[in-house]
């Protein structure tokens, strides 16, 4: 347990003092390293697979199940447990499990003693922590802010380091594979959770403690996590915004799955060009970052979210009639168009979750959160297996284009249609 030093202030003074103001400044610069790494991981883990004597490249691509896979049956229960301990030593726990794993395969690589099923148990183990960090990560900033506006802004801010970690740090890594090798570019992603961990540590700022210790009944879990789904299902706004975000996940994993291959094999293009049309994301989420305060302000928050899918929606889905047309540069103006929407989407969302779920319920709709919208990651790599497998390239990345169109009707419904047709929320 976090030993008590600095209480969050009172809810009037919240994120207004200069201890606070310090608190959160630590906590961006320590996850915005963080995620620079988890960029590194998207990169090197498969070169890395691939180096491995014996390892093709179908089986380097179970990585991406293994990391994302225990989402799938740790999502849930996760919220629950994570509920009932104070987030801050849970990020710092996460952290140092995940830097611990990616520092034994650095030591393997380096001594070129890997092997994959070693590969593949330390990433799994580093994607269990993962788990339990994201979502105690996305729950941690209304411990420091009370104030919606506060909560917005300081949650664009973080997404736009986890949009640039997304699309530049794959580049960033590339040059390090070049210039150091794939052990030494593993063994930065340890330090980058290392600086994670040492501004965590930094943070004073402690979440109150319970009225009431939590009763560890025989069930406990089950319950919590029952409850925090129908808490999730009976909202009139978190249901649809959510499962809005699973199917936009499911089919975007699609586009993501098979753009690489189909700029390569199907355009034809270079290396250089094939990191230019996938990387060009790089300059659109954080524009949708900045931008999603004054949307909001402007539009209120569930207009800004059917604002910030349409975008997104007609970014991907425009992607494929480039790719037909041989236009590259139409390709790169998708990828742009979608991410400057989802940058807008994304922080919208997370404030909506935190502002609209009560204190003791915030913890498991974030773990609902996560676990349907990355849990269906490892789903769509499947189905853009499938779908590449029976009918080519081309038309995968048409169903990932057009299939994430269906996350529209999903999102426009109960209290955020009502909201965006009356102006209000």
């Amino acid at each position: 347990m976090d030993r008590v030093t600095t209480p969050a202030p009172p809810e009037a003074d919240r994120g207004s003092t200069p201890a606070v103001r310090r608190d959160f400044a630590l906590l961006w610069a320590g996850q915005s390293t963080s995620l620079l790494g988890s960029g590194f991981v998207v990169l090197v883990l498969p070169l890395l697979a691939v180096s491995i004597p014996g390892v093709s490249a179908a089986k380097a691509a179970l990585l991406p199940f293994v990391m994302f896979g225990p989402w799938l049956f740790l999502g849930l229960p996760a919220g629950a447990v994570v509920e009932r301990l104070p987030r801050r030593t849970v990020m710092l726990a996460g952290d140092t499990v995940q830097a611990a794993c990616y520092l034994v395969i650095a030591v393997l690589a380096g001594l070129r003693v890997l092997s994959l099923a070693e590969l593949l148990a330390l990433v799994a183990v580093a994607g269990c922590a993962a788990v339990f960090f994201q979502i105690a990560y996305t729950s941690f900033l209304p411990v420091l802010y009370s104030d919606p506006a506060l909560l917005h802004r300081g949650n664009a801010r973080l997404f736009v380091s986890e949009s640039v970690g997304r699309s530049a740090g794959p580049a960033i890594a590339g040059a390090l594979v070049r210039l150091a090798g794939l052990a030494w570019t593993v063994a930065s992603v340890v330090a980058t959770y290392s600086v994670s961990v040492l501004t965590l540590l930094s943070v004073r700022t402690r979440q109150p403690a319970p009225a009431e210790a939590p009763r560890r009944e025989k069930g406990w879990i089950l319950r919590s996590v029952r409850a925090g789904l129908r808490f999730v299902l009976d909202h009139g706004q978190l249901e649809p915004m959510i499962l809005c975000g699973a199917v936009y996940a499911l089919f975007l994993s699609v586009v993501e799955s098979s753009l690489v291959l189909y700029c390569r094999q199907v355009l034809g293009l270079g290396v250089t060009a094939v990191g230019v049309v996938v990387g060009a994301a790089a300059a659109g989420y954080p524009l949708g970052n900045l931008l999603s305060g004054a949307v909001v302000r402007r539009l209120g928050p569930p207009r800004t979210l059917l604002a910030g899918a349409v975008v997104s929606v007609l970014g991907l889905a425009s992607m494929p009639v480039a790719g037909s047309l041989g236009s590259v540069p139409a390709l790169v103006a998708g990828s742009v168009v979608h991410a400057a929407g989802e940058g807008v989407f994304g922080p919208t969302g997370l404030t909506l979750r935190q502002t609209a779920s009560p204190p003791d319920f915030l913890v498991r709709v974030n773990s609902v959160a996560r676990f349907l919208t990355w849990g269906v990651v490892p789903l769509g790599s499947l189905l853009a297996a499938a779908v590449i497998a029976l009918a080519g390239l081309p038309a995968a990345l048409w169903v990932g284009g057009l299939g994430t169109a269906l996350c529209l009707p999903v999102l426009f419904r109960r209290g955020i249609r009502t909201a965006v047709l009356t102006g209000t929320g």
